[in-house]
C-alpha cells in the first residue's frame, strides 16, 4: 500500500513540473505576500479564524492557482505578519471532487469524523490537519473538497489552536461554497474536535466504525476476536480491523472512501493490481460530491499460493463482511445501499 502510494506521488511530480504548476504542498510560490483577504483562495480563506489560531495578530497570505488532471485547484496559505512564509502557517487548498488526487485528512483512515453536520475529517499525524466535503453541483464531480492544516507539531499547539485548524477548514469550506454556488448543506462551526485514539473491543459488541460488521455467532465461527476501530460518523476515510484468533498480526481490514479519497483509491487499485490480491471490493453510487463510494475488504498476511498462505475468510463469508460493513458505513453518509 504504502509503495504503490509512493510511485503515485512520484507520478504527480512529474504532472507538476511538466505542467509548470505547483501541487500541494510543494511549497507557495516565492516574492512577496502582498495578497489580501479577498484576493486569496477567491476570499474562502476564512481570515477571522485564522487571525484566532494566531492570537489576534495581523496576518499576511499567499496562494496560487494550479491544475490537476485538468482540474483548478487553489492553494493558499496564512501566517503571522512578522513571521515569514517559513515558520507556522495555516495552509489551505481547495478543489473539485473531480480532482481525483486527494491527501491529508481526507484518505487518512486513522481520521476521525469532523463532525457538526459536516461531511469530514479531522486527523492529528505530527500536524492537525482538516478535510470537508460540500455538494456542490456547478463543480466537476458535483463536490467540492476542502483540505487545511496547520504547519507546526501539535506538540507545540494549544488545545484551542488544534480546535481552531478545525474551524478554518469548515468556515473556508462555508466560503467557498458561496462563491461557488453550491447547493449543498454545510454544517454548523466546530466545538470540539475527536481526538480519540483507536480502540479495541470484542469483535461482536463493537461501538465505532465496525458496529453491526459481526455478531457473535460469527464472530465465533470466523474467530474474529478483537476489533480495532475509529469513532462512527461522517469521515471521508473510515476503516474497521478485526483480529484473526490466529495472531494480532493477522487481521481483517475493511475500509470505505468516499468522494476523491474513492476516486483515488480506484485509480491505484487499476494501476497497481498487484497490491490487492486476495481484496473484495464493491462500490455503490451516492448522490452529491461523495460520489462512487467504494468499499474494500483485504485479509494480512494476505493469500500467497507460492508460500502457501491461504485466507481465513473468504468467499461468501468475505462478501458478507463487507456488505455488513459498506451498509452500516453507506446509511452514516447519507448514502443507504439498496
Amino acid at each position: 500500500m504504502i509503495g504503490r502510494r509512493a510511485k503515485a506521488a512520484g507520478g504527480a511530480l512529474v504532472l507538476a513540473l511538466t505542467a509548470g504548476g505547483l501541487i500541494w504542498g510543494f511549497g507557495l510560490r516565492d516574492g512577496s505576500s502582498d495578497e489580501v483577504p479577498a484576493d486569496t483562495c477567491r476570499g474562502a480563506l476564512a481570515v477571522e479564524e485564522a487571525r484566532t489560531f494566531f492570537g489576534g495578530a495581523e496576518l499576511d497570505f499567499d496562494g496560487n492557482t494550479a491544475e490537476w488532471v485538468g482540474h483548478e485547484t487553489e492553494h493558499c496559505a496564512a501566517w503571522a505578519r512578522g513571521q515569514g512564509p517559513s515558520g507556522v502557517q495555516l495552509s489551505l487548498n481547495i478543489r473539485p471532487a473531480a480532482a481525483h488526487r486527494t491527501s491529508g485528512a481526507a484518505e487518512n483512515a486513522s481520521a476521525t469524523p469532523i463532525g457538526f453536520g459536516w461531511n469530514g475529517s479531522f486527523a492529528v499525524r505530527d500536524q492537525p490537519e482538516a478535510a470537508v466535503l460540500v455538494d456542490c453541483a456547478p463543480l466537476p464531480g458535483k463536490g467540492l473538497l476542502v483540505l487545511a492544516h496547520a504547519r507546526q507539531d501539535i506538540e507545540e499547539l494549544s488545545d484551542a489552536q488544534v480546535l481552531q485548524v478545525a474551524r478554518f477548514a469548515t468556515e473556508s469550506a462555508r466560503r467557498a461554497a458561496e462563491h461557488f454556488g453550491c447547493e449543498g448543506a454545510v454544517g454548523r462551526r466546530p466545538s470540539t474536535v475527536d481526538l480519540t485514539e483507536w480502540k479495541k473491543r470484542p469483535a461482536a459488541r463493537a461501538a465505532g466504525t465496525c458496529r453491526g460488521v459481526v455478531n457473535s455467532p460469527d464472530a465465533a465461527r470466523l474467530r474474529l476476536t478483537t476489533a480495532s476501530e475509529k469513532p462512527a460518523g461522517r469521515a471521508l476515510t473510515e476503516e474497521c480491523s478485526l483480529t484473526l484468533a490466529t495472531g494480532d498480526h493477522h487481521h481483517i481490514r475493511l475500509t470505505a472512501y468516499y468522494g476523491p479519497s474513492a476516486q483515488q483509491e480506484m485509480h491505484l487499485d487499476r494501476r497497481y493490481p498487484g497490491s490487492v490480491k486476495g481484496a473484495v471490493m464493491r462500490s455503490h453510487d451516492c448522490k452529491g460530491g461523495l460520489g462512487t463510494a467504494y468499499f474494500k475488504f483485504a485479509e494480512f498476511p494476505g493469500p500467497d499460493a507460492a508460500k502457501g498462505v491461504r485466507s481465513s475468510v473468504g468467499g461468501e463469508d468475505a462478501h458478507r463482511l463487507l456488505t455488513a460493513f459498506a451498509a452500516a458505513s453507506g446509511a452514516r453518509h447519507g448514502c443507504p445501499l439498496t
